[in-house]
């Protein structure tokens, strides 16, 4: 009686872990992964997004970028999608908010020194592997300055 109740113990906790790794893998965020800017400048040049799981419901966003020069630069920042300034690790005087404005559209708002200078909309594809940013920045005076588009194609392991 002892092995037969051991045995349904163990049943019952590894269809509760198999339980808890499927509703977790349901509730991650698509975006997660690495992401690489589609573009047609030459090599050395490229650009790099990485999104990472944070806290229980954000995000980590690091860019590494690389000029014509192979001059390189990265920074990042965290992001809960409440609409919260956060700092930008490798940006001096800067932050960025984000909001969730559906499952596959985000708001990013990017600040220097207090003020506007970029609103990014950011629209996963529904295949889960583009992603094409609208970028538009700010002149002093907080109006649109310019627009311009980018397309992201996910990095596949």
């Amino acid at each position: 009686m002892t092995t037969r109740r051991l045995v349904t113990g163990w049943g019952v906790s590894a269809a509760i872990v198999l339980l808890a790794a499927t509703v977790s893998a349901q509730g991650q965020n698509p975006r997660f992964g690495k992401w690489k800017l589609k573009s047609e400048a030459p090599a050395p040049s490229s650009n790099v997004m990485t999104y990472e799981p944070f806290g229980a419901k954000g995000m980590k966003v690091t860019v590494e970028s690389v000029n014509a020069k192979g001059e390189k630069t990265a920074w990042s920042y965290t992001t809960e999608f409440d609409g919260q300034d956060m700092p930008v690790t490798g940006q001096d005087n800067a932050v960025t908010s984000v909001r969730t404005i559906d499952n596959r559209i985000n708001e990013i708002i990017n600040k220097r020194n207090g003020r506007v200078t970029q609103v990014l909309t950011n629209v996963l594809s529904p295949d889960g592997d583009t992603i094409g940013v609208i970028y538009m920045r700010a002149d002093e005076q907080g109006k649109t300055a310019g627009v311009t588009f980018a397309t992201y194609e996910r990095m596949k392991p």
